[in-house]
């Protein structure tokens, strides 16, 4: 019997299209009133569409959230550390009320610790540098989820041993949109779900044997990967992703779309 299936889908962010001065403008005056920047306005365009597509875990923000990291970081001075660091919260606590009204259930998605690129001119000892990063980002994230915000989605450009030691929890999904055979085992080896492009399903199938992976969410997936996946994994373990980082048009429907499948 021919079976119609329907995978969850989730986003992990995306990178909007900087807006000319006039298109911000406008959206700014629209939203008077409320904390608003270019920053804001790209938060709002990374979930929008992912709303309108009905994306079963939506999730605003991406790495243009560096910004406003950085501007929140009390103690870096042109990216270096000049003094402990601690956090002026306002400016992401508006950010995440703003993402919640639009949707309830939103995750928000924001680099890694060391995809900042901050320069320890302060502390001078690693542990205590990387104890003091995780740290603001525990209070900052805590911060967002105490607004209404349901986790976050960081994202790598590796696999950093401290960070993911210090930072994989249940509401934290470290995300790195290319992976190695060794960064991805990395990664299996403290979270119980993961993420993959359909041309790393090699890598991943080579290696669940060795972790306890509870959930794969194939990231821009095609007929082809899902059934391959299908075959490792029962349905309710599968989700489809998606990460849009060129102009989105019809991408997140059309990621829905990829996520019905048949199954015999």
């Amino acid at each position: 019997m021919v079976k119609r299936l329907k995978l969850a889908t989730r986003g992990f962010g995306a990178e909007p299209a900087m807006p000319d001065v006039t298109a911000l403008a406008e959206w700014i005056a629209d939203h008077r009133g409320m904390y608003a920047d270019i920053t804001t306005y790209l938060l709002y365009q990374s979930l929008a569409p992912q709303v309108s597509a009905e994306i079963t875990t939506p999730c605003a923000g991406g790495l243009f959230y560096k910004n406003r990291i950085m501007e929140c970081l009390i103690g870096v001075v042109d990216g270096k550390t000049t003094d402990e660091i601690y956090l002026n919260l306002r400016a992401v606590t508006e950010d995440a009320a703003g993402m919640v009204v639009q949707k309830k259930n939103t995750w928000c998605a924001m680099p890694a610790p060391h995809v900042l690129g901050i320069r320890d001119m302060y502390y001078n000892d690693e542990d205590e540098w990387n104890n003091a990063i995780t740290d603001t980002y525990r209070t900052l994230m805590r911060s967002m989820r105490d607004v209404g915000i349901s986790g976050h989605v960081l994202i790598c450009n590796t696999i950093h041993e401290p960070e993911i030691t210090s930072l994989t929890m249940q509401k934290v999904f470290f995300f790195q949109p290319q992976h190695d055979s060794e960064s991805l085992a990395s990664l299996m080896e403290h979270q119980h779900q993961i993420a993959v492009c359909r041309d790393q399903l090699d890598i991943v199938l080579n290696l669940i044997s060795e972790y306890d992976i509870r959930k794969i969410i194939i990231v821009d997936p095609d007929h082809e990967s899902i059934a391959r996946i299908l075959s490792c994994f029962d349905p309710d373990q599968i989700s489809v992703g998606g990460y849009c980082t060129d102009t989105c048009g019809d991408y997140w429907k059309n990621l829905v779309e990829s996520a019905i499948c048949t199954i015999q």
